[in-house]
């Protein structure tokens, strides 16, 4: 279907030198642009375009750069009623438009007549029920026929009331002086995501490796922003809760983008209780584009891996039978890669939340993925433990040898071993982790373990070469005394 018509643009506001962005994990921007106007003494109004599609208007503030406190908003409206076929249709409803009908047999037919339902209009439904309904095209001829759902090409004779072209601003501003005033424009609008991506290629020994750390950004604002001072906010800010009134108005992997040197990175620095990381360069940001940014790199970071053998941490999300009876049976252990976040190991950024991949060279040079995980905002000097698989040839097994009543009933004392047995040509180390609750108690144990937490108990172990390690321990648990 097809609409012609004459659009004019109305811009009465320029844009000026280039707009600075601070896009936060929510999804949301702050967006600054500098907008230039030729006013006069008194009332007036002026048009603002160009503004992103998914502004939030009640969010938008606005001050004279140029002329301090010249300025005055008396009233300010956001219009996003644009011009598209589909709004047009429906304003036209009621009035003359022209027909070209296309039949069956491919003849054509040129309609005048009076357009009483578009094909989109929207209606409430029957009994007050709150649904709504959707109208096909209805056409009155001026010879009195009624044509329904005709096939064609529609022209209208003017543009009706009400539409323009991009998302606008109005003001109504009262200025003490006339001439040029350079004024700064700032708002929220949605509609922009990033988060962060890391690839840590390790070496053959899993010793050292390259971080390398990239943005990946997505705008669907509704707005392009030429030559920007981009900044980037890390961090938990909450908003209020959007109710569902109409929009109100206020009072004034792998193998990605390659990295040049480390003095490209994104520049960090602590704001409140946030990260903000600023790019060194100026750069364009498109609508409906998604775009990579160096982040960080760095080299000859320190690397260590470390299999943990935790029977019941798998049961926390729930019961999962091909692993065993309730932490019982065979399973294997995960495997970590685990690094620390600090200027000692080449790090020190605070690194944003994102997903690391984690590679490592096979015997011919090749890398290939070890595993991928998640981080959380991670401070420095942090550690960072990537879980990024499970052992293949390194198995757990978890057996209760005994198991008594105590205190009738209210207690219990439990008897476990377990097996680990390494079936690898090198020697390994292993966290074996216990985990038990209420008031429990190790009584009796094989090995030396460490107690970091109310519920949990960690045996380190080191085990030979294709060699078999076994731990046991008597536990007390008691619910009630």
């Amino acid at each position: 279907m097809f609409v012609s018509t004459v659009v004019s643009s109305l811009v009465m506001g320029q844009i000026k030198g280039s707009p600075s962005l601070t896009v936060y994990n929510g999804g949301f921007a702050i967006v600054r642009e500098e907008r230039e106007f030729d006013l006069t003494r008194g009332e007036q109004e002026v048009a603002v375009t160009d503004v992103a599609a998914m502004i939030e208007a009640n969010s938008v503030s606005i001050r004279s750069l140029s002329h301090p406190n010249s300025i005055a908003v008396l009233e300010q409206n956001y219009q996003f009623d644009l011009i598209n076929p589909i709004a047009i249709l429906n304003k036209a409803v009621g009035q003359q438009i022209t027909f070209n009908r296309v039949h069956p047999d491919g003849s054509r037919e040129k309609v005048v007549g009076t357009l009483l339902s578009s094909p989109t209009q929207m209606v409430s439904g029957m009994n007050g029920g709150g649904g709504m309904t959707y109208n096909g095209m209805v056409i009155k001829t001026a010879d009195g026929r009624i044509i329904l759902n005709p096939s064609g090409e529609i022209e209208v004779s003017s543009l009706p009331d009400g539409l323009i072209s991009k998302p606008t601003l109005m003001w109504l501003l009262d200025s003490n002086r006339a001439g040029r005033n350079t004024v700064e424009l700032a708002y929220i609008s949605n509609g922009f995501s990033w988060n962060a991506d890391y690839v840590l290629a390790m070496d053959r020994e899993g010793k050292t490796a390259d971080l390398k750390g990239w943005v990946t950004m997505n705008n669907t604002s509704g707005a392009t922003f030429a030559d920007a001072n981009l900044k980037l906010l890390a961090g938990d800010v909450f908003r209020a809760p959007k109710n569902m009134a109409p929009r109100g108005v206020g009072g004034g992997g792998f193998g990605g983008a390659a990295f040049d040197s480390a003095e490209r990175n994104m520049v960090e620095e602590t704001f409140s209780e946030y990260h903000l990381y600023t790019l060194p360069r100026k750069t364009t940001i498109r609508d409906k584009e998604i775009k990579q940014l160096n982040l960080l790199q760095a080299s000859g970071v320190k690397t260590s891996k470390r299999l943990v053998f935790d029977p019941l941490q798998q049961y926390i999300g729930g019961y999962r039978p091909s692993d065993g009876e309730i932490g019982t049976g065979d399973q294997k252990p995960f495997v970590f890669i685990d690094l620390v976040n600090e200027e000692e190991n080449n790090m020190g950024m605070p690194l944003p939340a994102g997903n690391f991949k984690v590679y490592q060279p096979d015997s011919s040079g090749t890398l290939q993925l070890v595993g991928e995980d998640q981080i959380k905002h991670t401070p420095r000097k942090e550690k960072i433990s990537l879980k990024v698989g499970k052992s293949f040839d390194v198995v757990g097994t978890r057996t209760r040898k005994s198991f008594e009543w105590l205190a009738n009933r209210l207690g219990m004392r439990q008897e476990f071993e377990i097996e680990i047995r390494n079936r690898r040509k090198d020697d390994i180390y292993i966290e074996l982790i216990e985990r038990h609750y209420w008031e429990s108690k190790f009584i009796k144990s094989s090995d030396t373990f460490t107690h970091p937490e109310a519920n949990t108990w960690v045996y380190p172990l080191n085990i030979k070469a294709d060699s078999t390690k076994t731990v046991t321990f008597v536990v007390e648990t008691y619910w009630s005394r």
